[in-house]
């Protein structure tokens, strides 16, 4: 498995994001919850994927919890790059240093490997949030900090207010939100930071698989991202995807996460519901494109405007967490 090496830290181009890890609303039901992922994270170790990203917002503690379970069941915590995130409701510094200190209970670590501010709270200042990040690394609680979906200016504010590295940004990023390319992208690989991938198949809109007549289930029946204006306005996207897999005898979705992760400083953190899903995925960092095939997915996915706002996993996320902060 290739490897990103930013600031001292190694963690792999694929990593596995765990939203679905006891959650209800995707429909998996307690045999995955209680089997399928211990099998999904056994089999990451061993391919060499050690990002396993996580959050407190996940199953309202669910998800760390199972993955504390499995890391204890298969004495994988030297393989495990461990990256939970706080639900930034009122993260003044001592609320900050209470919540990292119940995050790594949950997952029964010695410390938490990336700490990440879920989003930005822009009712609370970022001085007040770093204070308590910074208390939480002076403990040991946690070794590196991240934010998650802030803007480059926000990266670089919450950067100096904590007065050392933030190592990452968790942004969406994918063929059907590639705007980190603008500024985030080459921001990261020029300061020694890395851009975390958030649903990088865009909620597996980017599998190809969904046309105007089959609406999807589950979450993803929520999404503009998933109506038929917008399944009609990805063909020539979907085209590119579906003739670039063709040449390199690939799935669509191994194309979409190869594109991700051809860029520097990136890390993807795409879900798994089996092992072959996870298998699939982890093969994608071996998909070498071509710069024409670069090209191609690039100029398709600039076209892409669709013809509603794509909603994904973050605007169900947030959504949730503004809930709770109003």
């Amino acid at each position: 498995m290739r490897t990103v090496e930013a600031n001292a830290v190694s963690m792999s181009v694929i990593g596995v994001g765990t939203w679905q890890f006891g959650s209800r609303e995707w429909g998996y039901g307690s045999e995955y919850a209680d089997v399928e992922v211990g099998r999904i994270l056994e089999r990451a170790f061993e391919l060499g994927v050690n990002v396993i990203d996580t959050a407190e917002l996940y199953s309202r503690g669910r998800s760390e919890r199972i993955v504390g379970r499995e890391l204890a069941r298969l004495a994988a915590r030297d393989r495990a790059f461990v990256a939970t995130k706080l639900l930034p409701i009122l993260p003044l510094s001592e609320i900050v240093v209470r919540r990292g200190r119940a995050s790594r209970r949950r997952l029964g670590i010695d410390a938490i490997d990336l700490y990440q501010l879920h989003f930005f709270n822009r009712f609370v200042p970022i001085e007040r949030q770093a204070a308590g990040l910074r208390a939480l690394q002076r403990e040991g609680i946690v070794r590196e900090i991240g934010v998650s979906m802030f803007d480059l200016t926000q990266w670089q504010s919450a950067e100096a207010a904590l007065g050392g590295p933030i190592l990452t940004n968790q942004v969406m990023f994918s063929l059907a939100a590639p705007s980190a390319r603008d500024d985030i992208i080459p921001w990261a690989a020029a300061h020694d930071r890395v851009v975390i991938a958030a649903s990088p198949l865009a909620m597996g809109f980017l599998s190809c698989r969904y046309d105007p007549g089959d609406p999807p289930k589950g979450p993803r029946r929520r999404s503009p991202l998933f109506s038929a204006e917008n399944l009609a306005a990805a063909r020539p996207l979907f085209d590119a995807i579906r003739a670039v897999a063709a040449r390199h005898d690939a799935t669509p979705a191994q194309v979409a996460l190869a594109w991700v992760i051809h860029h520097p400083n990136v890390v993807a953190i795409p879900g798994a519901s089996s092992v072959a899903q996870l298998e699939q995925n982890a093969a994608a960092a071996d998909l070498a494109l071509t710069e024409d095939d670069m090209a191609r997915l690039s100029d398709a996915a600039l076209g892409f405007h669709p013809a509603s706002k794509p909603y994904t996993k973050w605007d169900h996320l947030a959504g949730i967490g503004r809930e709770l902060i109003a």
